[in-house]
């Protein structure tokens, strides 16, 4: 299933895509609690995929799927290829860092080039959306966990996040955390780790990989996060970018205003933004 929250005169509202219209599933609360209550709550967002009020894709705001995630955390340096293109070495321990619920943005909204920060990037990675609450998971049962999958793109803005050794600041500028275009649950997937990802700016690709790369994979993001803080509902995690970002061409090649940024995974479609000068 495919789910989404979009906006038709103003108002958000989730609902379910089934080829290219959108059906809504008439529950009043929010994507984190449709998720959160999701056993009790499927067998009818299944009969709203054929039943509820239907809209053309096309004549409707898809915004996140998930507005105001509790928390959203970021692994880095999670593929060979980019640890070498970044200079690296690959870590001993997974590298984490936070990206501001404020930084979320719409598959295919503008993404914004700030004053204070010009030198703007690109990544493309698989988004994983928590279904079920819990605290040490396992790596056997975090699976279970898992509510959902997402195209990412941990937008970044290099200067800040490497000119302190902390990159969470550079992680987190508006709009910088686009993700969608909708949720594709966990049991349409048979194996999150075989789905070929890639990332095109202004058509030319420029990152192209797969997730059976990732150095540490769902289930062990998965057990380690929740060894530290309790996973709940909503929260998303981004798994981790491979090599072609801007930083590590030469010369660099950082985004501009009027750019166009696709980022696609197999399975799980895409999200498309155009680079925009803050006003």
């Amino acid at each position: 299933m495919k789910l989404v929250t979009f906006e038709r005169g103003g108002t958000p509202q989730t609902g379910v895509v089934v080829g290219d219209h959108v059906f809504a599933t008439g529950f009043a609360g929010s994507m984190i609690d449709l998720i959160a209550a999701w056993d009790d709550l499927r067998g009818k967002i299944e009969t709203a995929a054929t039943k509820g009020e239907r809209h053309a894709l096309a004549s409707v705001h898809l915004l996140a799927p998930v507005p105001r995630p509790g928390k959203i955390f970021a692994i880095g340096l999670n593929y060979a290829d980019h640890i070498a293109e970044s200079k690296m070495e690959t870590p001993q321990h997974q590298v984490w860092f936070t990206k501001a619920a404020s930084a979320v943005n719409g598959p295919f909204d503008p993404i914004l080039i700030a004053r204070a920060g010009q030198y703007v990037d690109y990544e493309v990675e698989l988004a994983v959306v928590i279904g079920k609450r819990g605290r040490n998971i396992a790596k056997a049962d975090a699976p279970s966990h898992v509510f959902g999958y997402c195209v990412g793109n941990d937008v970044s803005e290099r200067m800040w996040q490497h000119r302190t050794a902390q990159w969470s600041l550079g992680k987190s500028f508006d709009t910088h955390a686009p993700f969608g275009p909708w949720i594709t649950t966990a049991d349409e997937i048979a194996d999150p780790h075989a789905l070929g990802l890639r990332c095109f700016v202004n058509g030319q690709k420029r990152q192209d990989s797969s997730t059976r790369h990732l150095v540490f994979d769902i289930w062990q993001q998965i057990e380690h996060l929740s060894q530290a803080m309790t996973l709940e509902p909503g929260d998303l995690i981004f798994t981790g970018t491979p090599g072609g970002v801007g930083a590590a061409m030469e010369p660099r090649q950082f985004l501009k205003p009027g750019d166009v940024v696709r980022c696609e995974i197999d399975a799980l479609g895409a999200i498309e933004a155009k680079m925009a000068a803050e006003e």
